[in-house]
């Protein structure tokens, strides 16, 4: 099995939806992103945003959450170790395209882009993930590109 294989390359995984009902929405808000058009459901209304809509960083949080409980490639076969994850180096790109309102169901995407060794880091790669949000009528919502560390020998 090739690292290729292992990471799916080029393959879109559907890491799992999730509801985001007001409650939970102002709760995150008031402890991480207190804007009113995330606390206060009348506010809201009068916002520009036009209602209750849960914090750009929540959806981002809940990308992170579902692709945490997503195993990430196939069963290794070898040869060597099976990769090992790491931390992230970060992200680029984050953009939030759409609000996502109250009572809205989210779909959360990764697909695996390319994969580098890390010259610095002999036994290191890079590897390069797209990650998408999409509403249950297909708008995108969340796009970035992310980045993990992975030990493959």
């Amino acid at each position: 099995m090739t690292l290729d294989e292992f990471f799916a390359i080029g393959t879109t995984v559907t890491l799992g939806s999730h509801t985001f009902e007001a409650e939970e929405i102002k709760a995150f808000a008031r402890k991480y992103d207190p804007q009113i058009f995330h606390i206060d459901e009348d506010a809201a209304k009068e916002s520009v945003l036009g209602g209750l809509c849960a914090s750009g960083w929540h959806t981002a949080a809940t990308w992170m959450k579902l692709n945490l409980e997503t195993r990430m490639g196939a069963e290794w076969t070898g040869p060597g170790p099976e990769p090992e994850f790491g931390p992230s180096p970060g992200f680029k790109n984050l953009k939030w395209l759409k609000p996502v309102y109250a009572g809205q169901t989210i779909t959360f995407t990764r697909t695996a882009l390319a994969h580098r060794p890390i010259a610095s880091r002999p036994g290191w790669r890079l590897l390069t993930l797209r990650s998408e949000a999409f509403r249950s009528g297909g708008d995108k919502v969340l796009e970035f590109e992310s980045a993990v560390l992975v030990k493959a020998g």
